[in-house]
């Protein structure tokens, strides 16, 4: 923005501001990346003054950020940039007091966070304008997920957009922030070495996944109303794939970028019917260990029902009905309370054509999101000594290696940053978010048409053992 902006954050004492977004402000706040007049405004219903916040903000942020980056006198000079506001977000006639806090609302630009439950956007929005909040100077950044379904989705994205225009609303995935996300198209798209094999006729199989070690911790209420399919496949996970299969933008803006990705997600076949059991895969863990660690099944966690049939695994078999990709199963899967925390993507190639050397396997790529950002690329290699014995070797790039000089870069750090900058590539468009629900939707419907419970798996494995066989008929294997 050109003129002087604050950032107001609804829900500014739930755990996404305590944990994610203030201290990415801060280090973002340390590193003079901050426009220097911008103040942040955190508004909830806690009946807190401007001190108590702040005291509730350092002691959480003391937690999530690293003891070497923390500096008392660095925080003192970030506080001063806080304040705090008490108000029911759900009341229309609160707005009008906010109105009257912020009082330069004319002269200054508003980025305004939605670290709310997504059922109060549209409300949060409408109240906005009617107080007189909104104009071309202010944007809306929106969490997931938006909706529970695609009518959930339009309802939401056609309320924002009665309020603000599309250039104006920042659709978040933290997933788009992180470091090797975007090496991943670094990778494809700045190395001739990948396109010419980066296609059905060279790639045997791609698996995406994303595994958790906890459980649903407080997230108890809104997670047994959402499950693994709403809560990461429908945007973590699709976009991950969509970074892996979309064609080459024209140009890297947000525009290029998106439509691209768009593409992708209207060209995956659709999953109906009978092919929900034979392509999808619902899990919910049961009791188990994890480091040595007793837990319980998930319908004991808080805040769930005790007959809760919410899955907390989900594994699909997806195919991309284009050119590129066509014959290429996509396998996806999310899950809590597995064996490992771990986001990584594997692009398996096919064999070669004649199998020249006993021991010869197929090449493979890593790309390792968390817990450590890492690429690497499987060959094979003659073992020393006598004969042609052949062995799997790794050419490896550890991102925090290569850069040790630079301190990574957390996603919400690049993606507040974005906002400020209105720089929206990174962020999903309306009509992104509708054509994914677009493809959820009938996976969820044919679960419910056809009974299909989660299967239990120990807390602890590597999910269910249906999850193995949606591989397994076909000849292949999860990376684990």
């Amino acid at each position: 923005m050109n003129i002087p902006c604050d950032m107001l954050v609804f829900g500014g004492t739930g755990d996404l501001a305590l944990h994610k977004l203030l201290p990415a402000l801060y280090h973002l706040h340390r590193d003079s990346r901050l426009p220097a007049d911008m103040r942040i405004l955190a508004l909830a219903r806690n009946n807190l003054n401007r001190g108590s916040y702040c005291a509730m903000a350092e002691k959480h942020c003391r937690v999530q950020v690293a003891r070497a980056d923390f500096d008392l006198t660095t925080w003192q000079s970030f506080a001063e940039r806080l304040d705090y506001f008490a108000m029911d977000l759900a009341q229309s006639a609160e707005f009008g007091r906010l109105n009257k806090k912020l009082g330069d609302a004319c002269q200054r630009g508003r980025i305004y966070y939605m670290a709310t439950a997504p059922d109060l956007f549209a409300g949060i929005s409408a109240n906005l304008a009617i107080a007189g909040l909104t104009d071309s100077n202010t944007r809306i950044v929106v969490e997931k997920p938006i909706g529970h379904s695609l009518e959930s989705a339009k309802e939401i994205n056609a309320a924002i957009g009665s309020v603000f225009s599309e250039p104006q609303v920042f659709r978040i995935d933290h997933y788009l922030g992180k470091e090797t996300v975007q090496n991943l198209m670094a990778l494809r798209f700045a190395n001739a070495l990948f396109e010419p094999v980066w296609r059905a006729g060279h790639i045997d199989h791609v698996q995406i996944t994303v595994s958790e070690t906890l459980g649903v911790e407080n997230r108890g209420a809104y997670y047994d109303h959402s499950g693994a399919m709403r809560d990461m496949l429908q945007n973590h996970l699709l976009q991950l794939l969509c970074l892996v299969a979309m064609e080459a933008p024209v140009r890297f803006d947000a525009e290029a970028v998106r439509n691209e990705k768009v593409k992708i997600l209207q060209a995956l076949k659709p999953i109906s019917g009978l092919d929900v059991q034979d392509k999808t895969v619902r899990g919910q863990y049961a009791a188990g260990k994890i480091g040595g660690q007793e837990v319980p099944a998930y319908y004991f966690e808080k805040n769930v029902d005790n007959d809760s049939d919410t899955e907390t695994f989900v594994a699909v078999q997806a195919e991309i009905d284009n050119w590129r990709w066509a014959g290429v199963p996509f396998y996806l899967r999310t899950g809590k309370r597995m064996a490992k925390k771990c986001s990584e993507i594997v692009i398996q190639f096919k064999p070669v054509p004649h199998r020249l050397f006993e021991g010869s396997q197929a090449n493979r790529l890593l790309i390792r999101l968390q817990p450590e950002e890492r690429i690497s690329l499987q060959l094979m290699g003659k073992s020393p000594g006598k004969g042609m014995r052949l062995t799997p070797i790794e050419l490896d790039l550890n991102l925090a290696q290569v850069f040790p000089q630079n301190r990574r870069w957390d996603a919400y750090e690049r993606l507040l940053l974005d906002v400020i900058e209105g720089d929206s590539t990174l962020f999903m468009r309306r009509d992104e978010v509708e054509a994914a629900w677009s493809w959820i939707d009938p996976i969820i419907k044919g679960w419910h048409e056809s009974y299909q419970t989660p299967r239990p798996y120990p807390a602890g494995s590597n999910g269910p053992e249906q999850a193995q066989s949606l591989l397994e008929l076909a000849g292949r294997e999860w990376h684990d």
